[in-house]
């Protein structure tokens, strides 16, 4: 694990906004500082998708980190007899429903609650919940833009509660002395990684604008969002695919692999420069509405010359590497290379053809008690719970500065598409050099009442 830069105090300047107070929040001493015996409460907000995998995790952790899954959270209520049932069948016990998060965060009981709600979500609901005195797990990427994400690191410190970022390669085992193996000098000096996310995708489809669901608390759904009319083809899933409420798949998958590559050049900072180009490309524009690229290159440069590049196909490809990478990395290095599919690695020193180093096997790790810490797949999830009794940022396996960094290259490559032109980028004042118009596009228009401020 890299040792993670301290904490700087900063606001970016010059964004207008609504403090977003007035519920009467305040943080719990109770949920900042919990015993190592006590039962926490949890709750999920966002309960499709990906929210499915926090309720498994949580559920599988009951007994093991002595944690309750109180309450059910989703603005779709068509979901809650289906993943109650789950959560009955695997703990016994019945959760509570609620489609309005901020009731949630009311109930004093509640100690922490774990995202999976739509990326322009992400920021609104951590932040309330960071008032209201709850730790978080958010999921990827931490936020919608690069504004948020900074808000979000003010609201953990100032509010005292860990907020853990989704990026759940930071707690699997071989990735973990991967990171080791690279930074110290398996390869020698890195002085360039690479992120693959190489996932076909076929048109979605167009439909016409219709009236929401009954089930649906359309409205809320939005949240900070700009008002459209509800169309089943941007809800569920398909957000992911315009810019106003998603990131398009270099920020969607793309942000694990962008979290490994920064990682492994031991980045804990901004690049300097950031040029990204790419399109859609056969998906025929009558039959889909899509708005975000499907094939996408960008390309970073830091402070000391080292270069992180990222690799988005949407479309029909070929793997890379020796291990046939689709979804992964490989490090570059003066002394050889290192790839990096799922939990799996390699390394080759210089022109050789074999690996002279490489991830433990299922034996080994069998074998060494530190694997068994928690049920398989959810070492994320309890290294979360251990932080929180804890009461300590620096246990979490991915504190939000670190979800703030890694979330924020994939805004910045968007924003170099969107605008066609390569950007640089003053890291220390989150800023672009001479250039207002890619600045606005580091936050966003808010639609009252779901409004980011500069106080948080």
């Amino acid at each position: 694990m890299t040792k993670r830069r301290d904490f700087i105090k900063k606001s970016i300047l010059g964004t207008a906004g609504i403090t977003i107070g007035g519920m009467g929040f305040s943080a719990g001493s109770y949920n900042s500082i919990v015993g190592a015996n006590d039962r926490l409460f949890l709750a999920v907000v966002g309960i499709r998708g990906q929210g499915g995998s926090h309720i498994e995790s949580w559920c599988e952790l009951t007994e093991n980190r002595n944690i309750r899954l109180k309450t059910l959270c989703d603005v779709d209520e068509q979901y809650y007899a289906e993943k109650s049932k789950i959560v009955y069948d695997k703990t016994g016990i019945k959760p509570v429903t609620e489609w309005d998060m901020r009731k949630v965060f009311d109930d004093k009981e509640i100690n922490a609650v774990s995202f999976a709600v739509p990326n322009h979500w992400h920021a609104l609901g951590t932040i309330w919940a960071c008032q209201a005195g709850k730790h978080v797990y958010v999921e990827k990427p931490a936020s919608h833009n690069i504004f948020e994400g900074r808000k979000m690191i003010e609201a953990s410190r100032k509010y005292n509660v860990r907020v853990q970022t989704g990026f759940q390669n930071r707690s699997i085992s071989n990735v973990m002395d991967a990171m080791k193996f690279l930074h110290d000098g398996g390869i020698g000096t890195v002085y360039m990684a690479k992120g693959m996310c190489y996932k076909p995708r076929e048109s979605f489809g167009v439909v016409k604008d219709s009236a929401p669901p009954a089930t649906l608390h359309y409205d809320r759904w939005l949240g900070p969002a700009p008002y459209r009319p509800y169309n089943e083809k941007h809800v569920h899933y398909n957000w992911h695919w315009f810019w106003a409420t998603g990131n398009g798949d270099t920020g969607n998958q793309g942000p694990h692999q962008f979290d490994l590559a920064r990682w492994g050049l031991n980045k804990n900072e901004h690049p300097v420069s950031v040029f990204s180009t790419g399109g859609i490309f056969g998906i025929n524009p009558e039959e889909c509405e899509q708005e975000t690229p499907n094939t996408q290159t960008s390309v970073f440069k830091y402070r000391d010359g080292k270069i992180l590049e990222f690799e988005t196909r949407g479309r029909f490809t070929n793997a890379e590497s020796s291990l046939d990478i689709r979804i992964g990395n490989i490090f570059y290095g003066t002394e050889g290379y290192l790839e990096l599919n799922d939990e799996t690695w390699k390394a080759f020193r210089k022109r050789e053809k074999e690996p002279f180093a490489g991830s433990a096997t299922t034996e080994k790790k069998q074998a060494d008690s530190k694997y068994l810490a928690a049920p398989g797949g959810t070492e994320h999830y309890a290294n979360f719970i251990d932080a929180i009794r804890a009461g300590n940022n620096e246990a979490l396996h991915c504190d939000i500065i670190d979800g703030f960094y890694s979330s924020s290259l994939p805004h910045l490559a968007n924003i170099s598409y969107r605008l066609g032109r390569e950007l640089k980028f003053m890291g220390d004042y989150e800023k672009f050099v001479n250039d207002p118009e890619a600045d606005a596009m580091l936050s966003r228009f808010y639609r009252k009442p779901y409004v980011i401020g500069d106080e948080i």
